[in-house]
């Protein structure tokens, strides 16, 4: 996040996209609220009529896969209307008038016609987002979980440096991470591109560095992704560590993922629960959990937070920095001899620009948001007050492009995928709580009433949901949530296994899925007759 959590009460105009945050994010979502109390004005884009909408002042129905078009047309109204913010983009931008031209083709009627949201709706939204004092923008992985994820991404930063809406309290673009530690791992270097604080892997300078620290011999290219390694799972890569992850049930194209796993020499999982990944690894090491283990959390917001454990590790069960020094130390790998957290903890903020200013003691009280680029440094609440790290912000040109997979006749209705309140992810930890499996106890699939009745569904009765992947039984249940002609279940319960049905399509950038839009078919479960 640009901004800290607190900055959610100060806003003037607040643009959720893609983000269900009373369910995915319900206690920041307060604050939201507070700021909704206080006469902030909402926008909503999202397919479904959510909680969140209910309370917009402006509800945008795009269709989904269609938010490239939906952002370019509310640019182009904001350049028509003359409410771009001259001074910032004089003084802080790069690109302007190329990014002008372009988004004069993106006209609210033409946006109108891949969206379905009225040409009208986009204008209000865009001029009320255009005319705020203090514009902040919110989303989640209803933006990025996508083929055309950054380009979404890419298209909310150009609404970002038209209006001048960065910088600034009750401002900013603003991911929520959908982990607690998500931000932390990318911090610590968890990504096939960067080493620890977002430093590339391709700079020869940054090789000599971390050659340096490690005493050891570093390529000078970028690992590949999880994607791409079950691709060739079996044939060049042969054994395979996963830790903490549900691969199994959380990743698309479930035949696919399994048949990968399987096909491995050696499958190693470390996790906390015996989960459906575990159930076919070859080993697992038994992890200690968030009350057994000591170190740090970076947050959504960018705060390091200390842990403490409460209590010791049941059984076998080792802190992850444990479990991996000890793998790598008997591989023969040098330079993971910690004796604890704090050790391993100090290392990050001596190798990172981002935590440098940082140490073990320093963040006892989690008061500090990185960058923290020397002792002493206050931290940084919010980010890109006065420059950019590039110096100048650049606006881009993405150009709208259909989802992987389109409705046709054989499958005309769109499935999107999201999550529960009462249930968390792949339901590791929530589908062993007594409370959560009350709540929700299965899994559903929200059907518009029309669509209930001309599909000849029932309500309450099972259907099969079918997409070019597989097939999976699930109940249904009549909703006006859900508009007409798109449909909505959660991935989290094994027994409905519905990432059997996604993976039509990734991001050639990030490699990120498109989980967010599948089309299907729906059909009523047939039943024996009662002899």
């Amino acid at each position: 996040m640009s901004n800290p959590l607190v900055d959610m009460e100060k806003p003037d105009v607040i643009f959720c996209i893609g983000t269900n945050m009373t369910v995915t994010h319900p206690v920041a979502a307060t604050r939201l609220k507070k700021a909704m109390a206080r006469g902030a004005k909402l926008i909503v884009a999202d397919p479904r009529n959510i909680p969140l909408a209910h309370k917009a002042d402006v509800h945008l129905p795009l269709r989904v896969g269609s938010d490239t078009a939906l952002l370019g047309a509310m640019a182009h109204v904001i350049a028509r209307e003359g409410l771009m913010d001259e001074a910032f983009i004089r003084d802080r931008t790069e690109g302007f008038e190329t990014f002008r031209k372009h988004v004069e083709k993106f006209t609210p009627e033409w946006a109108e016609g891949i969206t379905s949201v009225p040409a009208a709706d986009i204008e209000r939204a865009a001029i009320l987002y255009g005319k705020a004092e203090r514009g902040a923008i919110y989303y989640t992985l209803g933006v990025t979980e996508h083929i055309c994820g950054v380009d979404n991404v890419q298209s909310l930063c150009n609404l970002v440096l038209m209006t001048g809406n960065i910088g600034r309290e009750g401002t900013g673009i603003n991911p929520m991470r959908g982990q607690n530690n998500i931000q932390g791992a990318g911090d610590t270097g968890a990504l096939p591109n960067n080493y620890p604080g977002f430093q590339p892997v391709v700079d020869p300078a940054n090789q000599v560095k971390f050659e340096k620290a490690w005493g050891t011999k570093i390529d000078l290219e970028k690992g590949i992704t999880k994607v791409r390694a079950l691709e060739i799972a079996g044939e060049e890569i042969l054994a395979m560590l996963i830790c903490g992850e549900n691969t199994v049930v959380s990743d698309p194209d479930r035949a696919h993922c399994e048949h990968a796993l399987k096909s491995l020499d050696h499958l190693v999982v470390i996790d906390i629960f015996k989960t459906e990944t575990a159930e076919i690894a070859d080993v697992v090491l038994p992890a200690s959990a968030w009350g057994e283990t000591d170190g740090t959390y970076t947050n959504t917001e960018r705060r390091v937070q200390r842990v403490r454990a409460a209590v010791k590790p049941q059984g076998l069960a080792r802190p992850d920095w444990w479990i991996l020094a000890q793998l790598a130390t008997r591989l023969g790998i040098c330079g993971f001899e910690w004796n604890g957290a704090r050790e391993v903890f100090d290392e990050l903020c001596k190798l990172s620009p981002t935590y440098y200013g940082l140490d073990w003691d320093l963040v006892e009280e989690g008061r500090h948001h990185w960058p923290v680029p020397q002792k002493g440094h206050p931290g940084t609440p919010i980010l890109h007050i006065g420059e950019f790290p590039r110096g100048r912000g650049l606006f881009m040109t993405p150009e709208y492009r259909d989802p992987a997979e389109t409705i046709d006749d054989e499958y005309p209705v769109w499935l999107t995928t999201g999550r529960r309140l009462a249930h968390y992810h792949t339901r590791t930890m929530t589908g062993r709580a007594v409370g959560s499996e009350y709540l929700v106890p299965e899994e559903l699939l929200e059907v518009h009433p029309d669509d209930v009745e001309n599909w000849g569904l029932e309500d309450g009765g099972d259907a099969v949901l079918s997409s070019r992947r597989g097939a999976v039984l699930i109940k249904v249940c009549a909703t006006t949530q859900s508009p007409r002609g798109t449909v909505f279940c959660s991935f989290s319960f094994d027994d409905v296994p519905i990432n059997a049905l996604t993976g039509s399509g990734y991001d050639p950038i990030t490699d990120t899925a498109e989980l967010k839009v599948c089309p299907v078919r729906i059909e009523p479960a047939q039943t024996d007759p009662v002899p």
